[in-house]
């Protein structure tokens, strides 16, 4: 069922205005704590009341500033789940469940034992919360949550309390009731990891607006502002210089210095190397400045000095700070002469393969398509070059 949210309002510091819709897919609100994310669940769900906007759920009206529409959380229809589960105590885990339900006995049974079943608590029925681990009264929060057959599923962090494996196992759980029951799912979080393995569409947050919505990978490869591109964890950030355009591979070459056909390519100075970057419907003129974004993953390490490779975007450079983490390595490089600071990103594999440990001198290939060129920010200050200010 459709989701059109469309809220404005003063909270605290800032002014919050958002709007997105959502239907049969996982939207995650990712920001940081206090960017306004919790708040979009709270108005959706009837907990809070914007100042304007409308709110919609299907042909159902929610909210409606103009309209004087606000219905309360229980006429909403959605099923709600916070970090704080708020289960009750004295109440068997059925009994939990079932307080979402109304009918008489028989119908309440009937509609919870398939919820424990599918949830795989079923065992559990006749047991209270406090006797169960963490991922198990997950698990009853969201059997609560959808009990009453709930079109919308709103989840504020609910999984952040919990140790990796558990977390691994919910977000697989909640990505098959996803598909199973045909939800909607508006999931908040603030962990990076999280929003990729679970988002269909991304909303980035940042001090009550949103910056920008759309597909996961979208948002991830090609953020639209400098501010997006930090939030969402991407290690280099370079300023450049803008200074010609050429077609793309195979494209026929038009009149020097002339802008290329669509899908051509961008000249950047960055650092005194030059780097070619794709337009993407984007052309910033000849002379202005802009900023490069490059997520880490996307380097790849050669052997051999760039002109011993014939090739474009190398930069030639040595390792200077390496870090271990479970299964990689981050990697933040040097450049020997032309070429910015650089951090890599590379698997365990990769790394004992090339035999990185025992090698510090490398060129680094910056492949064209890997680089996403944003504007310049009015007010903003130097860029972040492999995570450190430049």
């Amino acid at each position: 069922m459709r989701l059109a949210y469309d809220a404005r309002m003063r909270v605290g510091a800032f002014d919050y205005e958002a709007a997105f819709e959502a239907e049969g897919e996982v939207v995650v609100l990712f920001g940081h704590s206090g960017a306004g994310k919790s708040l979009t669940l709270q108005a959706i769900a009837g907990l809070l009341r914007p100042e304007a906007g409308r709110i919609s759920l299907g042909d159902r009206v929610l909210f409606d500033s103009a309209g004087g529409v606000h219905l309360p959380p229980q006429a909403r229809g959605v099923g709600y789940v916070v970090q704080e589960l708020a289960l009750f105590p004295h109440m068997t885990v059925g009994e939990n469940v079932a307080f979402a339900v109304q009918g008489p006995r028989d119908v309440r049974a009937a509609r919870v034992r398939p919820l424990l079943e599918g949830l795989e608590i079923a065992d559990y029925e006749d047991r209270l919360p406090g006797t169960l681990s963490g991922g198990q009264r997950q698990r009853v929060a969201l059997a609560r949550a959808l009990a009453r057959d709930v079109p919308l599923l709103l989840l504020d962090e609910p999984f952040s309390a919990l140790d990796a494996s558990l977390r691994r196992t919910m977000r697989a759980e909640l990505l098959r009731l996803r598909a199973e029951m045909g939800l909607t799912v508006v999931f908040v979080t603030h962990d990076l990891r999280e929003a990729h393995l679970l988002a269909d569409r991304l909303a980035v947050f940042d001090h009550g607006r949103i910056l920008q919505f759309d597909r996961r990978e979208e948002v991830f490869r090609h953020p639209r502002s400098r501010r997006v591109a930090e939030l969402t964890g991407v290690a280099n950030i370079l300023r450049g210089v803008v200074t010609g355009y050429g077609p793309a591979a195979g494209a026929a070459v038009g009149s020097a210095g002339a802008p290329g056909s669509a899908g051509g390519l961008v000249d950047v100075q960055v650092g005194g190397a030059l780097l070619r970057a794709p337009e993407r419907g984007w052309r910033p003129g000849v002379g202005s400045t802009v900023d490069v974004a490059l997520r880490a993953e996307r380097i790849n390490l050669r052997r051999g000095a760039p002109r011993e490779i014939a090739d474009v975007n190398l930069v030639q450079a040595v390792v200077e700070e390496e870090h271990a983490y479970g299964a990689g390595f981050t990697l933040r490089f040097r450049a020997l002469g032309a070429g910015p600071a650089l951090e890599v990103d590379l698997p365990s594999r990769p790394y004992e393969v090339l035999g990185v440990g025992d090698r510090k001198a490398w060129t680094l290939e910056l492949p064209p398509e890997d680089l996403h060129l944003m504007p310049v920010e009015e007010g903003a200050g130097l860029p972040s070059v492999a995570g450190e200010d430049a």
